[in-house]
């Protein structure tokens, strides 16, 4: 697939004013084989492999690339020593696709498989990762990126994607292994202490070669199971194209750093106009303690592409999606809740009120949506919409944590923070909610099923921030 979209670059390039080519609708599903096995990989060199859980023998897995108007059919084997699933984060598939355990599908047993089979409406820059202990499957390294290609793609010399992620190893390069720590659930998440750019520790000396003059879409994934990244490219003006995948109005990144959440993706355009061998590093400022470099762009010798920017369109075309009506929407409050440092003194587990002490001792949790916890992805549905309603949820974080929220089977609006309208209007499927914030969505419950809504600081989903919406 790489090889494949490679060859379309180096033509694009090669002859710029040919027209683009609209790509139909495969006649059949391309299929692609996922196995879930434990591996060794060198995340970090010079020291030992680290034993991680990979797709296909690695971390990240393969990046899948499909067409816009494709069918996928992606076979899932488990060679894991429990079970597992696949989530395809972003993608609007049939909610027996959704890869939910016990809610959309039973879940994948040992040694077992299951064929997931979809259609891809939406182009865009998306990413697939279990949904059964993903606090843990994720954070062993059990992730990839899926890549639907625009039908007229924009001009770009190079496609780059990098998948982030953070990891807990101890001085032999290990992953500490207590996955379900209390006081990391009840507080930040799983914080690691060795970022990966594509699987690899870059902080050190680590680059990405660049040419003079070359302009680069830059998809980035963060796969963390907590970090959340605020990432600055000193000497260059990244643009902002895409949200979660979906085109938005090209916008210069923020100033003070491209926030991302867990489980979000932004896309840039990242035209390289620094001089032949200097080399300039891009940095993660959300500890405001220390700075942490993550990557650093190195400039080859060779002469520069062009002088100045390419002077072609960054404006990506809109996936379908319905445009909510907010004059006729159902609203709902959404309460996060729970935490360190948080006021939930109880909330109702299985139609029992239990103070959070005993929560966190005796069951795990930590955390609430309107005041119910839950341990388990199949439960009753917290709300229930009409297919074809327009939905405004006013989500108020009560806590003193961020979360990234995560909707899955749709795309809404982000409409408002703290009461003022945000300046894109951005489509998202999942919206990073700072402490004490509120954040108004507004999107069209069209997908049929029962849905999951939850944190994507999965510590947080696993210690009971999660519920279901349910599509009728």
């Amino acid at each position: 697939m790489r090889i494949l979209r490679r060859t379309v670059l180096k033509t694009l390039a090669a002859a710029p004013l040919l027209p683009l080519i609209t790509h139909k609708a495969a006649a059949a599903p391309r299929a692609v084989t996922l196995t879930a096995a434990p591996a060794k990989q060198r995340l970090v060199p010079d020291y030992p492999e680290t034993e991680i859980w990979g797709f296909n023998g690695a971390v990240p897995g393969p990046e899948l690339r499909f067409r816009q108007c494709e069918t996928a059919r992606i076979i899932v084997e488990n060679r894991l020593t429990e079970e597992t699933t696949v989530h395809w984060h972003g993608l609007r598939v049939p909610n027996a696709m959704d890869g939910v355990p016990h809610l959309t599908q039973p879940p994948v047993a040992k040694g077992g498989r299951f064929v997931y089979e979809f259609s891809l409406p939406d182009a865009g820059t998306y990413w697939y990762h279990p949904h059964l202990r993903g606090h843990e499957q994720v954070a062993r390294g059990l992730y990839g990126a899926f890549i639907v290609e625009e039908r007229e793609p924009i001009r770009v010399d190079r496609d780059v994607t990098w998948v982030l992620s953070d990891w807990q190893l101890m001085p032999d390069a290990q992953q500490r292994g207590d996955f379900d720590n209390l006081m990391e659930m009840a507080h930040a998440g799983r914080i690691g202490n060795t970022v990966t750019v594509n699987g690899k520790f870059t902080a050190a000396d680590g680059t990405f070669a660049v040419r003079s003059g070359e302009r680069i879409r830059l998809r980035l994934i963060n796969a963390a199971v907590a970090r959340i990244f605020l990432l600055r490219f000193p000497g260059h003006e990244p643009r902002v194209i895409a949200c979660d995948g979906q085109a938005v109005e090209p916008h210069s990144a923020p100033a003070d750093g491209l926030e991302l959440g867990p489980g979000m993706r932004v896309d840039l355009v990242l035209d390289c106009m620094q001089a032949q061998g200097s080399r300039h590093d891009i940095n993660d400022d959300a500890n405001p303690r220390r700075v942490q470099r993550v990557i650093a762009l190195a400039y080859n010798d060779e002469a520069p592409l062009r002088s100045k920017p390419l002077d072609a369109p960054v404006l990506l075309a809109p996936n379908p999606l319905p445009e909510p009506d907010l004059a006729r929407a159902v609203r709902h409050d959404i309460l996060f809740q729970g935490g360190a440092m948080g006021t939930l003194r109880e909330a109702e587990l299985e139609g029992k009120r239990l103070p959070l002490s005993t929560l966190a001792r005796q069951h795990g949790l930590a955390w609430a949506i309107n005041g119910i916890t839950v341990k388990e992805h199949a439960h009753a549905p917290l709300l229930t919409f009409k297919r074809g309603a327009s939905v405004v949820l006013a989500m108020n974080n009560e806590t003193s944590w961020p979360h990234p929220i995560h909707l899955h089977g749709h795309v809404f609006r982000v409409i408002a923070r703290d009461g003022r309208p945000t300046r894109y209007r951005e489509w998202a499927d999942t919206v990073l909610m700072g402490p004490r914030e509120r954040v108004d969505i507004a999107f069209v419950a069209d997908n049929p099923g029962d849905w999951m809504f939850h944190c994507h600081i999965l510590a947080h989903q696993h210690g009971g921030m999660m519920t279901v919406f349910r599509v009728t």
